[in-house]
């Protein structure tokens, strides 16, 4: 047998070899929007391409991927992989064992955002690998405000300036306690006490003395510096940006669409630090991460998928296709000319990720109804409103 045919019959053997150890992956998937759709589908294609590795995409409503993941995975009748799941969405799923930690599968973790990173920690075990991000920002009109005010004092100047004669210099929906947690967090408030990747439930930090700060500080742009009016929701907000009315909002990417859509010559920034807080102005940040099932029978397989589905040349491919905020930090170099990726990314490596504990659940109400009652007058006692929020959120959870 010459050495020729030696060779064929290798390549033949391994060829067999690898088909007879190929592994079908199947994996659900939310995405509405035909390109991402269309992302995904091409990336399994490469995937399949340089593995051998079959891998089958499955569309399941957002909604519904967590309780048909509880019920279909001890049963081995699960994906292999999810893509993709937000953070608050861990505790209930990695408390009923169905997602499978990450940490030996991830071989670095130097590109990817460390905010995103701790969005996917859960217990202090890496349960997901972040593939995008949002958070709320700073939105202004370049043509009212040439750059972000980077004072205090500077901000309510600017927005002073622009208010009056049917113009707001700077609109916000000051009852939302998410769009409006930078502030807690730059006064030194907390949901949960994070202790390096655990969150602990039984420390909330929402009645704290820097989160009646950060609550009076709302109270004072509407009451002290006449800046927001009563009423002000998200998409009143919005809808006097995009006439021109607003000079600045808070909003996250889901807005940005409809402000590019008005030929608006938009900016992106952050508040700036609240006068006499500790830290500088971080909003909440929700991350969306690749997960694996505990139960699933081609872990190493799905795992080297997933890696493939959070490098930067991914992401970036992501981001044209979908337009969401990568979480790999060489993506957003390469995006860096897109004001959207580059202004909200500087906000979400800032910010802290939303609690995902299942206690989160009943802290919402409270918080959001004592945020309200903070703002509805002037001369409130924000110390005692947050103290019975506070109560009655560990009520909830003792329950």
């Amino acid at each position: 047998m010459n050495r020729l045919t030696r060779t064929a019959l290798s390549i033949v053997t391994l060829s067999i070899a690898a088909s007879a150890h190929a592994a079908t992956l199947t994996v659900w998937n939310h995405f509405t929007d035909a390109n991402e759709l269309a992302w995904l589908q091409s990336q399994a294609a490469a995937y399949t391409k340089a593995s051998g590795n079959k891998v089958v995409v499955v569309s399941v409503p957002l909604g519904e991927i967590p309780d048909k993941l509880i019920q279909s995975a001890p049963k081995g009748q699960g994906p292999d992989l999810i893509v993709t799941l937000p953070q608050d969405r861990f505790g209930q799923l990695a408390s009923a064992g169905v997602i499978e930690p990450m940490d030996r599968y991830v071989t670095s973790r130097s590109d990817l955002d460390r905010t995103a990173l701790n969005a996917m920690t859960y217990k202090g075990k890496l349960f997901g690998l972040p593939m995008f991000a949002e958070s709320v920002a700073l939105i202004y009109n370049r043509k009212l405000v040439p750059s972000a005010p980077t004072t205090w004092n500077e901000f309510i100047s600017v927005a002073q300036k622009n208010t009056g004669n049917g113009r707001f210099g700077f609109l916000t929906d000051l009852n939302n306690a998410y769009a409006n947690f930078g502030f807690f967090s730059a006064y030194g408030g907390y949901v949960f006490k994070n202790n390096s990747g655990t969150l602990n439930a039984q420390d909330i930090g929402l009645g704290n003395a820097g989160a009646a700060k950060a609550l009076q500080l709302m109270n004072d742009l509407r009451f002290k510096y006449n800046l927001v009016p009563e009423g002000v929701t998200a998409d009143a907000a919005k809808g006097a940006f995009l006439d021109g009315r607003a000079a600045m909002i808070v909003t996250g990417p889901w807005d940005m669409g409809d402000i590019r859509k008005a030929g608006i010559d938009y900016g992106i920034g952050v508040l700036p630090t609240p006068p006499g807080a500790s830290s500088k102005w971080g909003p909440f940040v929700g991350v969306q991460g690749v997960v694996l099932n505990a139960y699933g029978k081609n872990k190493a397989a799905a795992a080297q998928f997933a890696r493939t589905l959070v490098t930067s040349t991914a992401q970036t491919g992501f981001n044209q296709a979908g337009g969401r905020i990568p979480v790999s930090l060489a993506a957003r170099t390469k995006l860096k000319a897109d004001p959207v990726v580059t202004g909200f990314g500087k906000a979400i490596s800032a910010g802290t990720p939303m609690p995902n504990v299942p206690e989160m659940g009943q802290v919402w109400a409270p918080w959001g109804s004592a945020v309200a009652l903070g703002v509805q007058k002037s001369g409130v006692n924000t110390a005692a409103i947050l103290s019975n929020a506070v109560k009655e959120i560990q009520n909830a959870i003792r329950k």
